[in-house]
């Protein structure tokens, strides 16, 4: 009797740890999905494909040679409730840039790109770039040099671990506040791009699933 009751008690604290836990899928690349995401073409275009790596079955892999090109997909993420996102990315390379804070070296291997408002306008859409930064250091952040509506926030940086794949979580509700100075709920849209037109460099990237969670 005593081991029922303590068999019970288990599974009901692990169905209570599942309904606790939630979490928001928007890129499942491993399942060769890529449903919802549309491209956005800036100069020239960058290869995005679904494909087997050497390290996993299905990956998002991007091509990059002096263009510049993403992919986006519209999703209404709520912070409050999910507030982490989660992504795996592996570079060939950093950029050759002799400065990645201007518009003439505002390249990356790698952006993975959350979109939000603080108004209703357009004009009051804003961005925070995580980025593989070709200077800066991990942690450090920078206004975008085309506009004032986008941060930079260098997540990983320089070549010493390219070619390997790295899983990153990152509290986004806290980074738009650190970044931006203001308090976000509500994301719009994810995007992703590798971009070598202001360099005309050229490299690869490869990104794993993008996903929200509460922790």
């Amino acid at each position: 009797m005593k081991e029922r009751q303590s068999t019970l008690l288990l599974i009901g604290m692990l169905f209570s740890f599942t309904c606790l836990a939630e979490s928001v899928f928007v890129g499942k690349f491993s399942d060769h999905d890529l449903s919802g995401w549309q491209v956005k073409e800036f100069s020239g275009q960058t290869l995005y494909q679904i494909r087997a790596s050497e390290d996993l079955p299905a990956t998002l892999t991007s091509l990059s040679s002096n263009a510049a090109s993403g992919l986006f997909k519209t999703i209404d993420i709520n912070l409050i409730k999910t507030p982490i996102i989660h992504w795996s990315w592996k570079i060939k390379n950093t950029i050759k840039s002799k400065n990645e804070r201007v518009k003439s070296g505002d390249d990356f291997s790698a952006r993975v790109y959350v979109v939000f408002s603080n108004g209703p306008f357009f004009w009051q859409t804003k961005t925070l770039n995580y980025v593989w930064a070709n200077q800066a250091n991990a942690g450090e952040h920078w206004p975008n040099p085309f506009t004032s509506n986008a941060q930079m926030f260098a997540v990983k940086a320089g070549n010493d671990k390219t070619n390997q794949w790295h899983t990153e979580s990152r509290n986004v509700l806290e980074d738009i506040k650190k970044t931006f100075g203001i308090t976000i709920t509500k994301v719009h849209a994810i995007a992703i791009m590798t971009d070598t037109d202001q360099t005309g460099a050229a490299t690869q990237a490869w990104f794993g699933d993008i996903w929200f969670s509460d922790k």
